[in-house]
């Protein structure tokens, strides 16, 4: 039993050290790895750290992290193409100093950093064809001796004149260059971009043109960031037993105020028109004025002259109105008439 667990562990130990996959054959001096076509979506890990080529290519990897074949120090040849790859992290191919071929094409690369390659000291074939790329920096000492760059969307304008520049100064073979033409614009169409007119003063006055509207934005940033600020302050007290400043009012709090005004003034107007027509209804009501002693003189020589004017009746048989004297007003009362509105309970206490 001894003996079958010692066994045990050095088996295991063994694949935790050299992790093997069945698709890697070990030849003399080299490792090759097939990888393709497995729907991976990462690069995997369990993979010889001696190999010396690897294919990963028809999967469905999408990113290349930093330091993804840091530990494969003998890679020689590496294919990812025909993979989902949209971005390749700056450290991606870190610790690669014996990589010679490079295959990250048919992919959706769109943008490279232009530091990518530089840890790639022996790198001599790099393959980026039929991607999303629109310009591309690469910054030597890079040995290159033969690159593809066919079926990309190349932008002929200042952002590749450095790529024109080291296609024309270096001894590097762009491979199907007649296909290798400017996308944009179109003026520039089907044209290589390793012959496309670019002029480089038109890119200084521009870069230049940039660099004034930059200092000038820097320059706004600056004088806005020199405006005084009103400080903040708590309403704590310090040592010296003084409060600190209030905070200044901002407008939520005048706003608040408005809104509390325009409700309260909308409900005293309700509440008055509710309430006017009983209290015009009680003053109508109650509405009296003090007899004056020649009020009822007035109204007997009024009433005479109606009299007087009217014509004589001739007829014998007409009803004769006599008209008495009920009330005389005399010097010697109160000077008031009885109302027929005081409440009742109020005679009974009088």
């Amino acid at each position: 039993l001894n003996m079958k667990l010692s066994w045990l562990v050095i088996w295991a130990g063994t694949l935790f050290l050299n992790p093997a996959t069945a698709d890697c054959n070990i030849a003399s001096q080299n490792v090759t790895c097939e990888e393709s076509g497995k729907n991976l979506t990462d690069i995997p890990s369990n993979l010889f750290q001696n190999v010396t080529e690897l294919h990963l290519n028809r999967n469905m990897i999408t990113v290349v992290h930093s330091n993804s074949f840091c530990n494969m120090t003998r890679l020689v040849i590496l294919d990812i193409s025909n993979n989902e790859i949209s971005s390749v992290h700056k450290a991606a191919f870190a610790g690669l100093n014996q990589l010679s071929v490079l295959n990250i094409s048919h992919n959706k690369i769109t943008q490279l950093d232009s530091e990518v390659f530089t840890s790639l000291n022996s790198l001599t074939v790099l393959d980026l064809q039929y991607n999303q790329l629109k310009s591309l920096h690469i910054n030597p000492p890079l040995k290159l001796t033969t690159i593809v760059l066919a079926g990309n969307l190349w932008t002929c304008s200042c952002d590749l004149v450095d790529l024109q520049k080291w296609l024309t100064t270096s001894n590097v073979t762009m491979e199907n260059e007649n296909d290798t033409t400017c996308t944009f614009p179109n003026s520039k169409q089907k044209l290589s971009i390793k012959t496309a007119p670019i002029q480089p003063t038109d890119c200084k006055i521009g870069k230049a043109s940039l660099e004034n509207i930059e200092t000038s934005t820097s320059a706004v940033e600056f004088e806005s960031s020199a405006l005084p600020i009103a400080p903040t302050t708590n309403n704590s007290t310090g040592n010296n037993g003084t409060d600190a400043a209030l905070p200044l009012i901002g407008k939520s709090w005048t706003f608040l105020a408005g809104v509390l005004g325009f409700v309260l003034s909308t409900t005293l107007l309700i509440f008055t028109a509710i309430k006017c027509p009983v209290w015009y209804q009680y003053v109508v009501s109650y509405r009296h004025r003090r007899l004056q002693e020649n009020d009822s003189e007035m109204f007997e020589q009024e009433f005479s002259a109606d009299m007087s004017s009217s014509p004589a009746s001739t007829n014998d048989d007409d009803p004769i109105v006599i008209f008495e004297k009920f009330h005389e007003f005399v010097q010697g009362e109160d000077e008031y008439i009885e109302d027929k509105y005081i409440d009742s309970y109020e005679t009974e206490e009088r």
